[in-house]
């Protein structure tokens, strides 16, 4: 009668071992996840030939394949093989040993990784200046400004002042343990608790700049993004915002760069027409801040306004 059972299974797997081809397709697996093309130049053998073994190590469960785009990668998993088949092929890859046909894979696997690596660096050398465009196709924009966002202290206070809609304050929202929102405009306020009513941590307050509704030293870090031209003393503010910091607190402003673009005065009431970054650091520098850091923005391609910079320091400790 022909085996069945455990019998059975145990002669599958030696006569699936007992094929040299698939033995060293095993060892190659174990090593590196491959394709068929880099496996059949590895071993010298038709594609077609290397396609058949791998269909039959799949189907008795000795190796994975993961796809790749339209490529498939295949991969022998020591540790996920049932306890009988690993027993077998430690025993087999030991009988093995290192012929000379098999140092030969091992020399022709070297070749391909190092084809690989090759490719990459050519492939990026191809690309060269077109690489922002390649890469904002594939993943957009976005996550760099959202990744390094995540480099703030979870733990920190936040002021967002001048909050406006609250675009800032949703960014860090979810980052920080809480976060201050200010405005004077009621309206621009209720347009912040709408958008940000699902953060339990954020705080809404209505009050000046230069009379901030917050108590000395209570806050970590706080922004003034785009209100300071709309302040008639943007020193007051910044001493003002200052006050609110703990010793080693960041304060950021962004704002325009000096222009002349008088009409903003009558259509969104600007009362200053943008600002010198040598000024403002003057600024910083009289309301205790150090370490004061000017940095000029790159605009979208998009943009109309004038060009803008940011204007980074911290309160002394």
């Amino acid at each position: 009668m022909p085996a069945t059972g455990p019998r059975q299974r145990l002669t599958d797997r030696l006569a699936l071992l007992s094929e040299m081809t698939r033995l060293r397709l095993l060892r190659l697996l174990e090593a590196e996840e491959l394709g068929v093309g880099e496996l059949a130049s590895t071993l010298q053998l038709p594609q077609s030939t290397v396609s058949r073994h791998l269909k039959t190590l799949l189907e008795g469960d000795w190796i994975v394949r993961r796809s790749e785009g339209t490529a498939s990668m295949y991969r022998l998993v020591t540790d996920a093989l049932p306890p009988e088949s690993r027993e077998l092929w430690e025993l087999a890859r030991r009988q093995l040993g290192a012929p000379p046909q098999v140092r030969q894979d091992d020399h022709r696997l070297r070749q391909i990784l190092a084809k690989r690596a090759t490719d990459t660096i050519a492939y990026f050398g191809r690309v060269g200046g077109e690489w922002d465009a390649v890469r904002g196709e594939l993943f957009g924009s976005s996550f760099v400004d959202e990744a390094l966002l995540a480099l703030l202290d979870p733990k920190w206070v936040v002021a967002d002042l001048g909050c406006g809609t609250g675009d800032i304050a949703a960014r860090l929202a979810p980052l920080v343990a809480a976060v201050h929102v200010v405005d004077m405009s009621k309206a621009m306020l209720a347009a912040a608790r709408k958008r940000l009513g699902s953060h339990a941590n954020v705080k809404f307050h209505h009050g000046d700049l230069t009379h901030l509704p917050l108590d000395d030293r209570s806050v970590d870090a706080a922004v003034i993004s785009l209100v300071l031209h709309h302040v008639a003393e943007p020193s007051a503010a910044i001493a003002e915002a200052t006050r609110l910091l703990r010793p080693g607190g960041h304060l950021l402003v962004i704002d325009m760069l000096e222009h002349d673009r008088e009409q903003y005065r009558q259509t969104m009431g600007h009362k200053w027409l943008g600002f010198k970054p040598q000024e403002m650091a003057a600024w910083f520098a009289a309301a205790g801040l150090e370490a004061v850091r000017t940095t000029h923005l790159h605009p979208d391609r998009s943009a109309k306004g004038p060009d803008l910079f940011a204007l980074a320091g911290t309160r002394e400790a």
